[in-house]
C-alpha cells in the first residue's frame, strides 16, 4: 500500500506543479460516474433486456423484463444462408437498435441454432446460417455498445423455461427442443451445462437405429431422423406419394400437392381425427419416448420438457411419448420417474431465456465497472490527500 501512495504523492506533485484544476474535475466526474454506477447495480436485477432467437427461418427479437414478461417483439426473415454472417449481424443490430428506440436496453442475449464454444463468444457451426467459428458476442459488443451474451438456443430455451416455465423449481431438467431437428439442454441446480467445448446437449444425434435414415450431420439413424418435424413430414409425404388411402384426406386437402403437406397441417388434421395424422404423431412420440428413456439413464433428471415447434400437438404427441418412456425405462418399477412436461413458453422460450441470462451477464459488468470505478475513487482521494500534504511541506519551507 506504501507503494500505491508514494505514487499517488507523486503524481499530486506534478499536478500541483502543472495546476489542480485538472485533478480536481477529474474527481469530480468520477464521484458523478461512481454513484451512477451504485444506483444502477442496485436495479441491475429488474433492467429490461433484449432476447434475440436466431432460427432458420427467423430473427425474433424482444424486451423482456425481470419477471420474464415481455414487453415488445419484432421479427425478421433470416437471410439466406448463401448470404455473409455479416447480413446476419446486420438484422440483428437493427432489430436492437429499433427497440432501443422505445425501451432502455441495458444488454443483449442471443439463443443462435448452432453450436457455441464454452466461452460463449464463437459460433462454431450453424447448420442454416453461414456461421463457421464466427466472433458473434464480440462483433455484435463492439457494435451495440452493450454487453452481448451468445448461447445455443437450447441453452436459451431451457433457461427460460427452468426460470419462468414448465421448470420451475426443478435441480436437474433436460429439454428437448423438436423442431426441424432434435435439440437439447441440461440444468444442474441452476447452471447449463454446456460441456467442455460447449457443444453438449446435441441429443438429435444419438444413433437409435443402426444404419437407418441418412442424417445431415453425415451418419445414419439419428434419434432427430425418427422423432422431429422432418419425419413427421418425411413419412406424410411418403404415404402421400405412395397414393395410400389413408392419405387421402391430407392429398385432398394440398389439392395433391405433396410439397404442401406440413408439420402444422399434419397437426391440424390429427385435431380433427384423420386417423393417418394421429398414427404418425403417436409414432413420433414413441419414439420420443425412447429417446427420453435412454437420456434418463444416462442423467437421471427430476424433468423432461418438451419444446419446439412439433410440441403443439400436446397430448397426441406427449401421451405417446410419456408411455413409451415408462415402457423403456431402466429399472422401472423399482426407480422414481422424471416427469415429462411440455413447455410453456412455447416459441418464445429461447429469446425469453436468452434474455434473462444477459440480465445476468449486465450484472457482472456492472459490478466490474462499479468496481473500478471504486478503485479510481480511492486513487484520487490518495492524490488530493498527498496533494494537500504537498502544499502543506510547501507552505512550511
Amino acid at each position: 500500500m506504501s507503494t500505491y501512495r508514494d505514487l499517488a504523492l507523486s503524481r499530486a506533485l506534478q499536478v500541483g506543479r502543472a495546476g489542480g484544476a485538472g485533478g480536481s474535475a477529474r474527481a469530480t466526474v468520477l464521484r458523478t460516474v461512481g454513484a451512477r454506477e451504485r444506483r444502477s447495480h442496485l436495479t441491475a436485477p429488474r433492467v429490461p433486456t433484449v432476447g434475440i432467437d436466431i432460427g432458420g427461418t427467423k430473427v425474433m427479437a424482444g424486451v423482456v423484463d425481470a419477471d420474464g414478461a415481455i414487453l415488445e417483439t419484432l421479427r425478421a426473415e433470416t437471410p439466406d444462408k448463401s448470404k455473409s454472417p455479416r447480413v446476419v449481424e446486420d438484422t440483428i443490430v437493427e432489430l436492437v437498435l429499433d427497440l432501443s428506440d422505445r425501451h432502455d436496453v441495458h444488454a443483449v442475449g442471443i439463443g443462435a441454432a448452432g453450436w457455441v464454444d464454452a466461452d460463449r463468444n464463437r459460433v462454431l457451426f450453424a447448420p442454416h446460417l453461414s456461421w463457421r467459428n464466427e466472433p458473434l458476442r464480440d462483433r455484435l459488443s463492439g457494435r451495440l455498445a452493450v454487453p452481448v451474451m451468445v448461447d445455443n438456443d437450447a441453452n436459451t430455451a431451457a433457461w427460460g423455461e427452468w426460470r419462468f416455465g414448465a421448470g420451475r423449481g426443478e435441480s436437474h431438467l433436460v429439454m428437448i427442443t423438436l423442431g426441424t431437428g432434435i435439440g437439447g439442454a441440461i440444468l444442474e441446480d441452476g447452471q447449463v451445462k454446456r460441456g467442455k467445448y460447449g457443444v453438449a446437449g446435441e441429443f438429435g444425434h444419438m444413433q437409435v437405429v443402426p444404419g437407418g435414415h441418412r442424417c445431415p450431420c453425415g451418419n445414419r439413424g439419428c434419434w432427430e431422423q425418427y422423432s422431429s418435424g422432418n419425419a413427421l413430414v418425411r413419412e406424410a409425404r411418403e404415404l402421400a406419394a405412395a397414393d395410400s388411402p389413408v392419405a387421402y384426406n391430407i392429398i385432398d386437402r394440398v389439392k395433391g400437392s405433396i410439397p404442401d403437406i406440413t408439420g402444422p397441417l399434419i397437426t391440424e388434421l390429427a385435431r380433427e381425427g384423420d386417423a393417418m395424422c394421429v398414427e404418425l404423431l403417436q409414432d413420433i412420440g414413441q419414439w420420443l419416448g425412447v429417446g427420453i428413456a435412454n437420456l434418463a439413464a444416462a442423467l437421471d433428471p427430476s424433468c423432461f420438457v418438451i419444446g419446439g415447434g412439433v410440441s403443439a400437438a400436446d397430448d397426441l404427441l406427449i401421451g405417446p411419448a410419456r408411455e413409451a418412456f415408462r415402457r423403456h425405462l431402466t429399472g422401472r418399477g423399482y426407480r422414481p420417474e422424471a416427469r415429462v412436461a411440455r413447455a410453456q413458453l412455447g416459441p418464445e422460450a429461447g429469446m425469453v431465456g436468452a434474455a434473462d441470462l444477459a440480465r445476468l451477464v449486465a450484472r457482472r459488468f456492472r459490478r466490474a465497472k462499479r468496481r473500478r470505478v471504486e478503485r479510481y475513487e480511492r486513487y484520487e482521494r490518495y492524490v488530493q490527500a498527498a496533494r494537500r500534504t504537498a502544499r502543506t511541506q510547501g507552505s512550511q519551507r
